[in-house]
């Protein structure tokens, strides 16, 4: 009889380990937390486990026959009887042991808080102060700086994808959307996912097939098709579902941001961040490793952070690298100066854009005290692969004080901006952005003064946008005088021929001048007096040479006056004849029209 007894409970207890097991395992298959002591998530996992082995193991040893103990009391002189349940001395070790991850959750996050360890956190970075006149070049038109944000690519991708019928009847596009710099352009990259479990059953065998790329200056949205398609993906389920694949090749791994990027040549690649702790048990969280999956075969390789290869463009996110600067900003004086005194403090805006740098990613954002309204005190630039930081102190407005000084200059059309990037528009520190309509298209481009963001210019292009700001730069005082060497300021120029050429939609004169130099001026509206130059005409122009094709680009420019008055144009409107005059060297300010009224001769009779 004690044999079987024996046997039973043996039978019970293997019975509830396993099944206790299966739903652990369960429950990592569905929860995928690294077996890591220095991530939250594995301390919570590790308190589920226990609950579920003493639950289960607990339920299978309900049959079990109770030992009872019982005790004499004597009360007032009469004897009592009091029988109880013995415990059992293994069972109350194991309910103490299950708060126990809680327990380290708490402490360890504690103890690596920025309470006990502000001098470390703002010690995770260095920063560099650099000038910004060196590093930011004069330019005349931006072609590095990604001025289509996330919202407006994925009304383009959509698009795109859209006249794709045997594609989007299938899949949909990510909401993420990654910025790269591709072949030297910036680009913004997502991948196609599986549209619910049963367009994944109906398509796994094919896989996902392409991915869009959006020009992020140009506008433009493309669909790229794959040769070989994808199988894993953030979509796809069981054992092609991303990130399962992913925790089950690297069980240990602390995944931070995955990324969806391709390399020069178009193949898709799925960017891995790993962190790891540089304070205490959970403090100050920074990316040690990379892991390049491919989602085509599953193969991946890790790398150290410091050994990524250059076509990676994103390891650190935009939002780690502000968290890290603003470590350094608030607790370089230590944690209570961040609380009451705050000498010194300073942070980042709550945002940021993107530039391109020497062949990487950089994120842009403005600094600003702690203790300021709506000035920053500079910006930083950080490279999204290297982690690298740049300070510049450019004193001015905060982006979103230029960004309501934008849309204020078109307040009747209710466009609204983007968040800017910072750029050198004869030599003055300048913010450009986009304006935006409800639809999320792109309907003018405009630059704000960082430190008179009272000076607003827009325009439908990049080219009349600079062109309007610079004018209006001279006319507000601004000394543009001291530009870099390769900038003409108000050379004189005499034409020699004259060409005109429509490239990407957009028309542009190009005057070739008698010493051979060749300048560019694109033709819009508050250019439209250059239909009028011709051989022999005498200018003052303002430009920037392109090293690379020799070509200077007009910001600037006027006629150089002969006479008061010419007439520029005739043209006949629905009463009349109209002929407009201006003053040559006031070409665009002083303009005005004379109509001479016309009738039509009496018919005989």
């Amino acid at each position: 009889m004690i044999q079987n007894d024996t046997a039973k409970r043996v039978l019970r207890m293997a019975g509830g380990f396993l099944v206790a097991t299966l739903l652990n395992f369960l429950l990592f298959y569905l929860m995928l937390p690294p077996i890591n002591i220095y991530s939250r998530g594995f301390w919570f996992f590790l308190m589920l486990v226990l609950i579920i082995y003493g639950a289960v193991m607990g339920a299978f040893n309900l049959g079990k026959k109770k030992q009872r103990e019982s005790a004499n009391f004597h009360i007032k002189g009469k004897s009592h009887t009091v029988s109880f349940v013995k415990n059992n001395r293994f069972s109350l070790i194991y309910t103490l042991l299950i708060p126990i991850p809680l327990i380290v959750i708490i402490l360890g996050s504690l103890f690596s808080s920025t309470l006990f360890n502000a001098k470390s956190y703002a010690e995770v970075i260095d920063v560099k102060e650099e000038v910004f006149a060196t590093d930011m070049p004069e330019v005349d038109q931006v072609t590095n700086i990604a001025l289509l944000d996330t919202v407006s690519a994925r009304r383009l991708g959509t698009r795109e994808l859209g006249v794709l019928s045997d594609v989007v009847s299938q899949f949909v596009l990510s909401d993420e959307y990654t910025q790269i710099n591709y072949q030297g352009k910036p680009m913004k990259v997502s991948n196609l996912e599986y549209d619910g479990l049963f367009k994944w059953l109906n398509n796994r065998d094919s896989g996902i097939p392409g991915y869009i790329m959006v020009d992020a200056v140009g506008n433009k949205a493309e669909y790229k098709k794959l040769t070989k398609n994808m199988v894993y993906s953030e979509s796809a389920y069981f054992g092609e579902n991303l990130e399962r694949k992913l925790r089950f090749d690297y069980p240990t791994k602390i995944f931070d941001n995955i990324s969806f990027e391709v390399d020069e040549e178009g193949n898709p690649f799925y960017i891995v961040s790993c962190s790891s702790p540089k304070v205490g048990l959970f403090g100050a969280m920074d990316i040690s490793e990379v892991i390049i999956f491919n989602p085509i075969d599953g193969s991946s390789v890790r790398y150290d952070v410091e050994d990524v290869p250059s076509w990676v463009d994103v390891v650190y996110d935009g939002y780690l690298a502000c968290e890290k600067y603003d470590w350094k900003g608030l607790y370089a004086g230590g944690y209570w100066n961040s609380i009451i005194g705050q000498k010194e403090c300073k942070q980042t805006t709550d945002d940021f854009g993107y530039l391109m740098l020497d062949d990487d990613v950089w994120y842009f954002t403005g600094v600003t005290s702690v203790t300021a309204d709506e000035s920053n005190i500079g910006f930083i630039l950080s490279c999204a692969r290297t982690g690298e930081y740049k300070f510049y102190p450019v004193i001015g407005a905060e982006e979103y004080s230029a960004m309501g000084a934008a849309e204020g200059e078109v307040q009747e059309k209710g466009y609204v901006a983007s968040f800017p990037a910072l750029v050198n528009i004869a030599g003055e520190p300048t913010y450009i952005m986009v304006l935006k309509d409800a639809n999320q298209l792109v309907k003018l481009y405009a630059l704000v003064n960082v430190e008179q963001y009272n000076l607003v210019a827009t325009g439908e292009t990049q080219a009349s946008a600079i062109s309007a700001y610079v004018k209006l730069l001279s006319q507000n005082g601004v000394d543009i005088s001291d530009s870099e060497n390769n900038t003409e300021n108000f050379t004189e120029v005499s034409v020699a021929d004259v060409q005109i050429r429509t490239l990407s939609g957009t028309t542009y004169y190009y005057l070739v001048t008698d010493d051979n130099k060749v300048y560019r001026v694109e033709f819009n509206e508050a250019n439209e007096g250059i239909f009028f130059v011709k051989e022999g005409s005498k200018l003052k122009v303002a430009a920037t040479l392109n090293e690379k094709t020799g070509i200077y680009s007009v910001y600037s420019w006027e006629f150089i006056p002969e006479n008061n008055l010419m007439i520029l144009l005739t043209h006949t409107q629905h009463q009349g004849l109209c002929v407009r005059f201006f003053c040559k060297n006031l070409l665009t300010k002083h303009c005005f029209c004379v109509t001479i009224k016309h009738h039509k001769p009496l018919k005989r009779r």
